[in-house]
C-alpha cells in the first residue's frame, strides 16, 4: 500500500524507530568548529536495535495479518521465548535439582527485577502470578472473607469503575456480592473530554457508596481501561479515596508496566496489578501483584490455590502453586535486558509507541472524518477512533459481526466498540475500533485498516449486511 504521508514525514516515522539516533546542543542547535570535531576522540555510537533486528525478533507473527491489536495479548520477541525455552529444558533435565535448588532463587531475581522497574520499597512487596485477573481474585477474595468474617457489615461498598474488565467485574460479583458487600459502579463518559469528568463522577460514586452510614471498604480502580480505552487519572483518585476514609485502594493495571509509568510510591495504592505480557514482551502468563507492605490487609492476602507454603506470606505462596511451568516468570531479567536495547529502555519504548498511535490515529480521523474517544494525553499506547457513521453501527452485535468481518475476509485484527447514542444526537459516532502500537508496528498496518474502511464505505457497506 502506498504510504499517505509526505516523504520528509515518512522519513522522520522510520527514523524514530530505527537505531540510528542525533543529539544535539541545549538550544536544538549543534555548534562546533572543525579543529574541535578533529582533535575530539571519536566515541562509538550506542548499539540499539536496528530496524531489521526487530522484524526478525517478531518474525514468527503470521505474515498475512495486520496486527495493530497488542493490547488484547501482547507479544514476546524470538530471543525470549528461546530463554523461555531453555528453562523449560533446565526443569526437565533435572527436576529435583531445579525445584530445590534454582526455582526459587530465580524467582526471587524476576521480582527483584520488578520491584525496581515499579519502584517498590520491599522485594517482599512484589508476587508473581499468572495474570491480572488471578491479581484480583487474591484481593477480592480478601474482601470476601472480611465480610463473612464480620470485619465488614453487610451492604458495604466497594466502588468500581464502569469501564472495569469484565472477568474482574465477574471476580466481584462472585467475591464481593455473594459476601454480602454493596457494588457501586461509577459511570463514566465517552467519548471522554477530560480527566475533570472522571473525577467528578469518582466522586459521585464514593458518595453513593457512603449512603446510609455504609463505608466504603474497597475502591477497584483500572489505571489504563480496556474497552474503551483510556488512561485514568489515578494518582488523583488514590488521593481522594485517601481523603475520603476508603479501607483500601486497589488499581486493576492489566495494561501498565510498559504501556504507563508505573511507581508504586506516587501512585501510592493498597494493591496494584499489571500484566508483563502485554506491553512488557514477556510469553504468556505472567504477572505481578504489589502489596504495601504498611497496608494492613497485606499480611491476609493468600494465592487461591493452596500449596504447602501456605501461610508464609503472599509472594512465597505464589512462587509455588503445585508443578506447573514457571518458565514465563523466569526470563523477567532476560526482558529487562532486551528492552535496554532500545533507546531509554522501556521508558523510550512507551513513548515512541504513544506518539506512533497518536500520528496513525490522526491520520484515521483525517480519512474517515470522525474522531477519538479521548484526548490524546489521555491515551498510551492504544487510542479509540471512530469508525465513519454511513457504515450504520447499532449495537454490540454489529461491532462483533464486524471485527469477525475484519479479521476472516482481510486478515485485520482489531477490536471494536459499540458507544449508545445519547438522548437527542443527530448522527452520532457509535462505532470505534482500539488501535494499538508496539515496536514490531509500521505506518502501511494502519494504512491498510485505513483503506479498507474506506473500501466499504465507496461500496455502500453497512454492518446490517453482516449475517450471524
Amino acid at each position: 500500500m502506498a504510504s499517505s504521508l509526505s516523504p520528509p514525514e515518512e522519513a522522520s516515522f522510520h527514523h524514530r524507530h530505527s537505531k540510528r539516533y542525533s543529539s544535539s546542543s541545549s538550544n536544538g542547535v549543534a555548534v562546533e568548529s572543525v579543529s574541535d570535531f578533529v582533535k575530539r576522540p571519536k566515541i562509538s555510537p550506542p548499539n540499539y536495535i536496528s530496524s531489521s533486528e526487530i522484524e526478525s525478533e517478531f518474525s514468527h507473527h503470521d505474515p498475512d495479518f495486520t496486527r495493530i491489536n497488542n493490547g488484547s495479548f501482547g507479544c514476546c520477541p524470538s530471543s525470549i521465548l528461546a530463554r523461555q525455552r531453555d528453562w523449560q529444558l533446565r526443569f526437565l533435565r533435572q527436576p529435583d535439582r531445579f525445584f530445590f535448588e534454582q526455582l526459587k532463587p530465580k524467582l526471587s531475581e524476576s521480582r527483584s527485577v520488578i520491584k525496581r522497574l515499579i519502584n517498590a520499597e520491599h522485594d517482599d512487596e512484589v508476587s508473581i502470578v499468572d495474570n491480572a485477573t488471578t491479581a484480583a481474585a487474591i484481593v477480592l477474595q480478601q474482601t470476601a472473607w472480611a465480610f463473612r468474617e464480620g470485619k465488614y457489615d453487610k451492604g458495604d461498598a466497594v466502588v468500581m469503575l464502569h469501564y472495569a474488565f469484565g472477568s474482574v467485574k465477574k471476580s466481584v460479583e462472585a467475591y464481593v456480592t455473594r459476601s454480602g458487600g454493596h457494588v457501586i459502579e461509577v459511570q463514566l463518559p465517552f467519548p471522554v473530554i477530560s480527566a475533570d469528568e472522571i473525577i467528578d463522577q469518582f466522586r459521585i460514586g464514593l458518595e453513593a457508596g457512603k449512603a446510609n452510614g455504609r463505608r466504603v471498604r474497597l475502591a477497584l480502580i483500572d489505571h489504563v481501561t480496556s474497552m474503551p480505552s483510556v488512561v485514568i487519572p489515578i494518582k488523583e483518585l488514590v488521593k481522594i479515596c485517601r481523603r475520603e476514609g476508603v479501607d483500601q485502594v486497589f488499581v486493576d493495571a492489566a495494561h501498565g508496566i510498559g504501556c504507563v509509568d508505573v511507581d508504586m510510591k506516587e501512585i501510592g495504592a493498597d494493591f496494584y496489578t499489571s500484566n508483563l505480557h502485554k506491553w512488557f514482551f514477556a510469553p504468556p502468563s505472567v504477572a505481578f501483584l504489589y502489596c504495601r507492605k504498611s497496608s494492613s490487609g497485606a499480611r491476609d492476602l493468600h494465592h487461591p490455590v493452596v500449596s504447602d507454603e501456605y501461610g508464609n506470606g503472599l509472594a512465597v505462596e505464589s512462587s509455588w502453586v503445585g508443578t506447573r511451568d514457571y518458565s514465563a516468570q523466569l526470563v523477567v531479567p532476560s526482558i529487562l535486558e532486551f528492552v535496554n536495547r532500545f533507546e531509554g529502555g522501556i521508558d523510550g519504548i512507551k513513548k515512541r509507541n504513544h506518539e506512533s498511535v497518536v500520528e496513525m490515529g490522526q491520520m484515521l480521523v483525517k480519512s474517515w472524518g470522525t474522531q477519538f474517544g479521548c484526548p490524546p494525553e489521555m491515551c498510551a499506547s492504544m487510542i479509540m477512533v471512530g469508525l465513519p457513521v454511513c457504515l450504520g453501527v447499532s449495537s454490540d452485535s454489529d461491532v462483533s459481526k464486524l471485527r469477525t468481518f475484519l479479521r476472516e475476509r482481510f486478515h485485520i485484527e482489531i477490536p471494536t466498540y459499540f458507544r449508545p447514542p445519547a438522548d437527542g444526537e443527530i448522527d452520532p459516532i457509535t462505532g470505534y475500533v482500539r488501535i494499538s502500537f508496539q515496536v514490531y508496528n509500521k505506518p502501511e498496518d494502519y494504512h491498510r485498516l485505513r483503506d479498507v474502511i474506506n473500501g466499504l464505505v465507496r461500496d455502500g457497506f453497512r454492518c446490517t449486511s453482516l449475517s450471524g
